[in-house]
């Protein structure tokens, strides 16, 4: 019987016919800035700009090789899944039907279509996720079609740990990085490449990042079983999983709970934002996790340091840019958001004005309503180029009488009337 890591060097080779290795790029900007030698597994620069392919063509290999796959494969996604599945449906020339959420932004739509030509249907089913995963499920009782799950499968996994067959393959003078990064949804990516490594014998640590609002694998490291949270935040699309993976979490379940840090959505703004505007390079939410992780340590942590940080996928919708630019703000508290009660009489706004310093300006003005005859409820996004202008800014506010609430940081009231 051949080792899983015996598998994983066929299932690279076989890979490889369809596109090359990705890079693993030593980044110079994140070596300066953390003191350490950051190299980039840059999954970004697939055909389909994420990891996902290769377990989608693993598993594709493997169903066809025995010879027990219908003619009709069918998926349940609304990324970068669906993107890889509809790719390998074209490359095999075997009929595929994607499922996705009515609420899928049109890029992605258009991604997949591109990709599948003419071999693969997209069917729009339901507001959420489990809708049409459900719906999927169905319809592949019903026809008999072949369901390739987008993580929790053994032939996903060896697939998805033909990254760290390359990262091998390409660390300078065959040495092992001190420290890998991976990002996390459900988990397929972590468990194929910890095994690997594991069975080869290269030591080196693990840390394992997922989205603060969608904490599935570090919930369940810390109960010890797996754990489906009660809700989810769908910002970071790409790795907001309800529920870690079965076959996964039996691979990584004897990590410790500590191992996994979970990364601020708006922070993740911020580091996607600085990587397009000092690298030039495009990253999706899930894909800067690895990259953001790195905040996180103290700089004696990783000084000397080699570190791999996989960049999971660079699909970003850019309609989605001011919404990350305005979380990137937020973050580095240089936007902040009021709520003023206002006098309503002559000569009150040239008052506010005048006690903004030169480098503070108004993003946002808004009656929310006259709460009364003399005075109005006015929200007021302000942005400045310090933060520490908002302390001087809540000093001359203080000395001049105006009441107001700072409501940046509430996420009840900020997501009714932001």
């Amino acid at each position: 019987m051949t080792s899983f890591a015996e598998r994983v060097s066929k299932a690279a080779a076989a890979l490889h016919a369809l596109f090359p290795a990705t890079p693993l790029q030593r980044n110079d900007y994140l070596s300066k800035k953390y003191g350490a030698h950051v190299l980039l597994k840059r999954e970004d620069l697939t055909p389909v700009r994420s990891y996902k392919i290769r377990g989608a063509f693993n598993f594709f290999r493997h169903a066809l090789a025995a010879g027990t796959a219908a003619e009709l494969f069918v998926c349940a996604s609304a990324g970068n899944h669906a993107q890889g599945f509809a790719f390998v449906c074209r490359h095999f020339g075997k009929r595929g039907v994607v499922y996705m959420p009515v609420t899928t932004p049109q890029q992605k739509i258009d991604k997949t279509k591109l990709f599948g030509g003419e071999f693969v249907e997209i069917r729009l089913f339901g507001d959420f996720f489990d809708d049409c995963y459900r719906a999927s499920l169905e319809f592949a009782e019903a026809s008999g079609a072949h369901m390739v799950p987008p993580f929790d499968h053994k032939d996903i996994i060896e697939g998805q740990a033909t990254v760290a067959w390359e990262v091998a393959d390409q660390m300078p003078g065959g040495r092992s990085p001190d420290m890998m990064v991976l990002p996390v949804g459900g988990g397929g990516l972590s468990a194929g490449v910890t095994q690997y490594f594991h069975e080869i014998g290269r030591d080196m640590r693990f840390v394992f990042c997922e989205p603060a609002g969608a904490p599935s694998l570090a919930q369940s490291l810390a109960a010890g079983r797996r754990v489906r949270l009660e809700s989810v935040d769908n910002f970071v699309d790409g790795a907001a999983v309800g529920e870690i993976g079965r076959e996964p979490f039996r691979h990584l379940r004897d990590f410790p709970a500590d191992s996994v840090r979970l990364i601020p959505e708006n922070r993740l703004c911020a580091t996607m934002i600085e990587m397009l505007n000092v690298e030039g390079v495009v990253l999706e939410p899930a894909g800067a996790l690895a990259i953001d992780a790195l905040k996180d340590f103290a700089k004696k942590e990783l000084r000397g340091k080699t570190i791999v940080c996989v960049v999971s996928g660079g699909n970003f919708d850019f309609e989605r840019l001011p919404d990350v630019k305005e979380r990137a703000l937020r973050f580095e508290g240089l936007k902040k958001y009021f709520v003023f009660r206002f006098p309503q009489r002559p000569g009150a706004l040239r008052d506010f004005l005048d006690l903004l310093g030169p480098d503070d300006d108004i993003a946002r003005f808004e009656y929310l309503k006259k709460s009364a005859r003399n005075f109005g409820s006015v929200l007021i996004g302000i942005e400045t180029k310090d933060r520490r202008n908002f302390d001087v800014l809540a000093k001359r506010f203080h000395e001049a009488g105006w009441a107001y609430q700072d409501i940046t940081d509430n996420e009840t009231i900020a997501g009714l009337v932001i």
